[in-house]
């Protein structure tokens, strides 16, 4: 184990590209700037460690701090002789718009961590002042969106989704100004920072924005740099196209993934679309509770819900649509690109079946499947069950046949509302399939069972709980946030099914609980 306070850093990213080195965090534009500018960490009053993920520790060999000295780097209040903290520099589009230039305007990279595997980790403070990219706001976070953060990147390091983790939590000893729902009714919130950890936080906007500005030998170097570092299997002459087909294939896996486990980023621009193919950038994030593909947990996104839940696949694919328009200047012409883009649907539907299938706990999906899948999801969409408590009921089903009765009583716990007629008949309809699709298994009810349990998580962190949790560490309550940190370890066991409930009717309409805002 090494502490963070000794380690000799690397710093490649700075070396290889140019940046802006003077320091300089007044807000900008930085043409021919591309990559980076410096940015310092700004102190804060009185740095506290609230959290530690010490199963991420272990994995990198950091020391858990032992000195004040060692949580002074992580609340920004110390950088050693060979860290370079700096922020990225990159551009996107946001809610379907170009933006042009964006950047960390809140996060600032400390250094490169050497880990045992041989890989490079960046150690990134979200929450640690102004940058050249925070355009009119303060580079602060609160502790009511770092909770979040740290809570949720682990919650889903441990549901199986790809993502960035957090390595520790801290409060400043600051207020923090915040109009929670940018309605006019600004409050001081207490300050955190989270300590945010991955290979890279390269995003598509990362290529974007060389791409902009015509700057093309930047943006050859960065896409090569890229492929050496994160994606060294990959060579030959047609390694571009190569990768781009690979970030297509990474992204479909992960937008199957989110709707694996009903999970809603809120947020979906192309400047928080991780180019490793990670989940990236939590901010208005939720689980669905009943399943309303419609479902959007961000304020800003409700009046064409562009993020909804249902939305994300498309997205997913529009957003590989901007990274091919930023790649094209590397091609003689679109064809290549265009083809992988198209093929995105047909990678994502059978990555999306076979999900579906291992959730059903089938052998296979046959296309004589596809219409059970489809009555499903229908039924589903229509019900508006919790998603998870549905899908855990359904690994319960007695065998045999069951009236229609018998059917819904089972599935009482899952619903939100009582069913119409046609309603029961959808779900016993369902059932009724289902059941006799399962006796033509070929494998064993056993194995049946491992499948669902694997691909169905029992316990989700509900935005109500993290409400809950947050609402109490702002008391000085500490105990629901301990629980919690807990139980996000264990997503599909029953050790924690305290937590195993539908979403109270007050969450539906308390702040913080049911709807949040980018600042969140």
């Amino acid at each position: 184990m090494e502490s963070l306070q000794s380690k000799e850093y690397k710093k490649e990213f700075v070396t290889q590209f140019p940046g802006d080195d003077s320091g300089d965090v007044k807000p900008r534009q930085t043409p021919g700037v591309v990559f980076y500018s410096k940015a310092a960490p700004t102190p804060v009053k009185a740095p506290k460690l609230l959290a530690w993920s010490e199963e991420l520790a272990q994995e990198l060999r950091i020391q858990k701090p032992a000195t004040q000295a060692e949580i002074d780097i992580l609340g920004g209040n110390l950088v050693t002789e060979t860290m370079y903290p700096y922020a990225a520099c990159y551009a996107g589009h946001q809610f379907g718009n170009w933006a042009g230039q964006l950047g960390d305007g809140r996060a600032i990279t400390l250094g490169e961590w050497p880990a045992p595997d041989g890989k490079t980790y960046e150690l990134q403070l979200k929450g640690a002042g102004p940058t050249a990219y925070s355009r009119r706001a303060d580079g602060r976070a609160v502790l009511r969106s770092s909770v979040r953060e740290y809570l949720m990147s682990e919650a889903m390091h441990y549901l199986g989704i790809p993502t960035t983790r957090a390595l520790s939590l801290v409060s400043t000893g600051d207020q923090v100004m915040r109009d929670m729902f940018y309605n006019g009714n600004p409050e001081f919130e207490p300050g955190a920072i989270v300590m945010r950890v991955a290979p890279s936080f390269l995003r598509f906007g990362s290529f974007e924005m060389p791409a902009a500005r015509q700057e093309i030998d930047n943006l050859r170097q960065l896409v090569d740099w890229t492929i050496t570092n994160y994606y060294p299997h990959i060579q030959g002459e047609d390694r571009v196209i190569v990768w781009f087909r690979e970030v297509v294939d990474r992204t479909a896996h992960l937008m199957v993934e989110w709707m694996r486990v009903g999970f809603v980023h809120g947020v979906m621009n192309t400047d928080n679309m991780s180019i490793l193919g990670l989940t990236i950038d939590y901010g208005p994030f939720s689980f669905v509770d009943n399943y309303d593909t419609q479902f959007t947990p961000n304020t800003t996104d409700l009046p064409g819900r562009r993020y909804a839940f249902g939305q994300q696949p498309g997205i997913g694919q529009w957003n590989l649509g901007c990274l091919a328009s930023a790649l094209a200047p590397l091609f003689p012409n679109t064809e290549q690109l265009v083809a992988e883009l198209e093929a995105y649907e047909t990678k994502f539907m059978q990555k999306y079946r076979a999900m579906l299938g291992n959730k059903l706990g089938l052998d296979a999906v046959l296309e004589d499947d596809v219409h059970l899948l489809t009555q499903l999801e229908t039924m589903l969409a229509t019900l508006q069950p919790d998603m998870t408590i549905f899908y855990q009921l359904l690994m319960t089903l007695p065998e045999g046949e069951q009236d229609q009765a018998a059917v819904v009583s089972h599935f009482q716990e899952s619903l939100y509302a009582e069913l119409l007629p046609k309603e029961r008949d959808m779900l016993h309809d369902f059932i009724t399939a289902y059941k006799a699709r399962l006796a033509d298994n070929s494998i064993s009810k056993e194995a049946s069972q491992e499948r669902m349990q694997q691909a169905n998580p029992r316990f989700i962190l509900r935005n109500y709980l993290l409400s809950q949790a947050i609402d109490d560490l702002t008391k000085g309550d500490d105990q629901l946030f301990n629980d919690l940190q807990e139980a996000i370890k264990e997503p599909y066991s029953n050790k924690h099914d305290r937590f195993f409930v539908k979403r109270p009717d007050w969450a539906s309409h308390k702040p913080g609980s049911s709807m949040l805002s980018c600042s969140s």
